[in-house]
């Protein structure tokens, strides 16, 4: 599954390495407030400086305007960066141009740069070959280490490795691994549990799970589209009304596959302090609107997910940011947590909701990249991956 060159097939010693990460974290009054993203990249990181490299690091963050935003700027990530790590960590103010090549030939083995926001220039997410180009020109060699973003072919991310010999860093080969094999090749059952917002993000990741696993157990807003498909009144739950018959074609496939709630908790607003009612499947009374999947679906899906072999989590059950409606995924994740089998969260809010369970170390593997993760579940190629130099 895994032909790519790793990062422990170059000679990086002494050499100039340049590394894609996923920088991505959420900053809130110039301070981290979670650092997984960046603690995920530590083994490149020190892999390369215990062997000799001069380590030239790049990423986004946010979706900048320009480059005045520097509510975006990288600097707080360099600053915290340096307290995870024994070597210098270095900043450079831009990410081509004099100020970067200048850092970059200055730097010295063993020690750090990190470069300014890519997204500063609106040329990274054109893939625009000068910005490749100027990128690769600061380094010896390019590693991707960056899952997050694996999904984008940006000028960080897949042109420069026109430029460079290239190779994976290990969290790439990690999730490429984990859910590559999850997909290829899983241990049965083979379990996938979808939920969050909308169908139509999802519509080619069902249809290609219908083909590999053997159970697809949905919640979530995702939920209350395929209700109606089936007749049932959402009131004022979130529906996509232009994907209903595509709702009941995937049903109509699935041939029993796709489990849905049959119980909900309902609220008469969208607000975390609303009355609430607990009722089985059926017709939501006027003015109400589906939340969360109720106690008794909790227990049908938590019995399919113990009897599992692989699991794969993709998607909140309900609006977990309100806490009285967040049961539904917390005990979904208590299932996922207590089961044996090979669990793998795939990225974005299923990652925020295990965490807030307080039950990530019982996780086989959490995915740094929710739509990198979603675009391997749908089977697509990953251009951040397909880019780099094979075996």
């Amino acid at each position: 599954m895994f032909n790519k060159k790793m990062v422990t097939d170059l000679d990086v010693n002494g050499k100039k390495v340049i590394v894609r990460v996923d920088f991505n974290v959420p900053i809130k009054d110039g301070k981290i407030t979670d650092d997984t993203r960046i603690t995920a990249a530590l083994p490149t990181i020190n892999y390369l400086l215990d062997h000799g490299a001069a380590v030239i690091l790049m990423s986004h963050l946010g979706r900048p305007k320009t480059k005045d935003d520097l509510q975006f700027s990288l600097r707080p990530v360099a600053e915290h960066l340096a307290t995870l790590i024994a070597a210098p960590v270095k900043f450079s103010s831009d990410s081509r141009g004099e100020i970067a090549k200048k850092a970059a030939a200055e730097l010295k083995p063993g020690e750090v740069l990190v470069l300014e926001n890519t997204r500063f220039y609106p040329e990274e997410t054109k893939n625009d070959p000068q910005m490749s180009k100027d990128l690769a020109s600061l380094a010896d060699l390019f590693v991707n280490d960056a899952f997050g973003s694996a999904h984008r072919a940006h000028s960080s991310t897949t042109g420069i490795a026109e430029y460079l010999p290239s190779a994976a860093g290990f969290l790439m080969e990690k999730e490429i691994k984990y859910l590559g094999n999850a997909i290829a090749d899983p241990v049965r059952p083979f379990v996938a549990i979808l939920g969050g917002a909308k169908i139509s993000d999802k519509i080619g990741v069902i249809k290609n799970l219908l083909t590999k696993a053997d159970r697809i157990l949905i919640g979530g807003g995702m939920a209350n589209t395929f209700l109606k498909a089936q007749g049932y009144d959402m009131a004022d739950s979130l529906v996509e009304a232009d994907v209903l018959d595509t709702a009941r074609e995937l049903l109509s496939e699935a041939s029993g596959k796709i489990l849905l709630p049959i119980d909900m908790v309902l609220g008469n607003a969208f607000d975390a302090n609303t009355e609430m009612l607990t009722q089985p499947l059926g017709d939501i009374p006027a003015g109400w609107r589906m939340l969360d999947i109720g106690p008794m679906t909790v227990h049908i899906f938590s019995d399919v997910i113990l009897e599992a072999g692989t699991v794969v989590w993709n998607g909140p059950m309900g609006v977990f940011e309100f806490p009285r409606f967040a049961e539904g995924t917390f005990g979904i994740a208590r299932a996922v947590a207590s089961s044996k089998a090979v669990t793998i969260i795939g990225g974005g809010d299923s990652v925020s909701a295990i965490n807030q369970s307080g039950l990530s170390d019982q996780i086989t593997h959490i995915s740094t990249g929710g739509g990198a993760s979603l675009e391997m579940l749908e089977g697509l190629e990953l251009p951040g991956l397909a880019a780099l130099d094979d075996k």
